[in-house]
């Protein structure tokens, strides 16, 4: 069964750019885009312009999201404290009772 004919122009173009790039040297890289030069004061512009986009967080907003940190590391704190607890004391018993010494 043959192949129906394609469009021979863009076969064409298509050829060309794989030839292109064959031959190509092996060491050649292709040339990066210059990026456009900004000016200082333009710099400073965008920087400023960027900075009004910024939203800050009210007083209220800090002190409260500050409180709840505080709260959840107690929280955490205490938590390891009563998992230290028991682990030293489950192993400080299976010890005694393997020595043989039991209280």
């Amino acid at each position: 069964m043959a192949k129906k004919p394609g469009n021979l122009a863009a076969m064409k173009s298509r050829a060309a750019k794989s030839a292109a790039v064959v031959a190509a040297p092996a060491g050649s890289v292709p040339a990066e885009p210059k990026k456009p030069k900004v000016s200082i004061p333009e710099f400073f512009r965008q920087v400023r312009a960027e900075m009004r986009k910024i939203t800050w967080t009210s007083w209220k907003e800090t002190w409260i999201t500050s409180a709840m940190v505080f709260v959840m590391v107690i929280m955490a704190s205490l938590f390891f404290l009563l998992v230290d607890w028991f682990l030293s004391n489950g192993v400080r018993l299976v010890l005694e009772f393997v020595s043989g010494t039991a209280r």
